[in-house]
């Protein structure tokens, strides 16, 4: 087949523009990111998790020069919002905020997920620990936390308390008191912080466990009555309140932790690049300030020991349900 001077000219100009393809991929693809990003934060509005997602959000979108969107999907201990994530295209336009029950304790809790905490995710790394708090509405006459030990043992069954959700870390916390304190008061679960924060102020409910992010202002407006925190040492925030260590449950602790984690095969390079910008901001002293005001400690990491903690969190937290036959209602 003979072809004209101008049909092999085409044929030169097509297999030229192939070849450079090839060759100039990358120069080819546009820079990440290039078009907004979604976090997806597993909780209500107003919950701890929701107010270290926000601080990180505006950080990140000054850093990216991409507005990070937050998209709040509560419920079921985390795991709504999970499955999403974890199901979202592993192209680095979706993050998520994983916290110790989604990654560490709702394996154990729940049995089966619809995602796995391990396999379906790339940890990008730490953010934060955040302890909890153990408080009382103020109409009660609980002032400390060995009057609510003493009030729940004659009274068993007929206290009750708050939290943000079955297997939450505010649940977790609370159960693993209650083995300690060997108590039995009822459990009254809620789709987040905010909602149960509200009973609690309204006498709905008499007491609440609850993170220090959502409660410490409540505590400060005398609208809560704080009777201890879960964490190894007094924080900052609230200098006068004791520990559950220090109110007669020596070596007690139960600190929360969150992280961003991006869905499994979302490219190293991707997941590396974020985790440079999530250092760079929670290092920042703004940062530092808000955190500090939140009660929260910054814990940062690299996707490698994020990887590592997650797989010890799921080991440790799975062995403390399982010895305090704690289930989920």
């Amino acid at each position: 087949m003979n072809f004209t001077p101008m049909r092999r000219l085409a044929f030169a100009a097509l297999a030229w523009a192939s070849l450079w393809s090839l060759l100039l991929p990358a120069q080819a693809q546009p820079a990440y990111p290039n078009k907004p990003i979604v976090l997806i934060v597993p909780s209500t509005p107003a919950g701890v998790l929701d107010a270290v997602a926000r601080i990180l959000a505006n950080g990140l979108a000054q850093q990216l020069g991409q507005q990070v969107i937050i998209d709040n999907k509560p419920g079921a201990g985390g795991n709504i919002g999970a499955e999403v994530a974890a199901k979202a295209p592993a192209d680095g336009y979706t993050l998520f905020i994983g916290f110790n029950a989604t990654h560490g304790a709702n394996p154990a809790l729940f049995g089966k997920l619809a995602y796995d905490p391990v396999k379906d995710f790339a940890p990008v790394s730490l953010l934060a620990a955040v302890p909890n708090i153990i408080s009382v509405n103020p109409s009660t006459s609980v002032h400390s936390l060995a009057e609510l030990v003493a009030l729940a043992k004659a009274k068993p069954k007929q206290l009750s308390y708050a939290s943000s959700g079955n297997g939450t870390s505010t649940h977790l916390a609370a159960e693993l008191f209650k083995a300690r304190a060997d108590i039995d008061i009822m459990h009254v679960p809620y789709r987040g912080s905010a909602p149960a924060v509200a009973d609690v102020v309204a006498g709905h409910v008499p007491v609440i466990v609850d993170s220090v992010v959502s409660s410490v202002s409540q505590v400060k407006a005398g609208k809560l009555r704080g009777l201890a925190t879960t964490s190894p040492r007094r924080l900052a925030v609230l200098p006068d309140l004791p520990t559950v260590a220090e109110s007669g449950f020596p070596g007690f602790e139960s600190t929360a932790w969150l992280g961003v984690l991006a869905p499994a095969g979302t490219p190293s390079e991707i997941v590396n690049q974020l985790n440079a910008h999530v250092l760079k901001v929670m290092s920042l002293p703004a940062t530092h300030e808000r955190m500090a005001k939140l009660g929260a400690e910054i814990t940062t990491s690299t996707p490698e020991q994020f990887a590592a903690h997650i797989k010890s969190e799921i080991a440790k937290l799975g062995k403390v349900i399982r010895d305090a036959k704690i289930k989920v209602d």
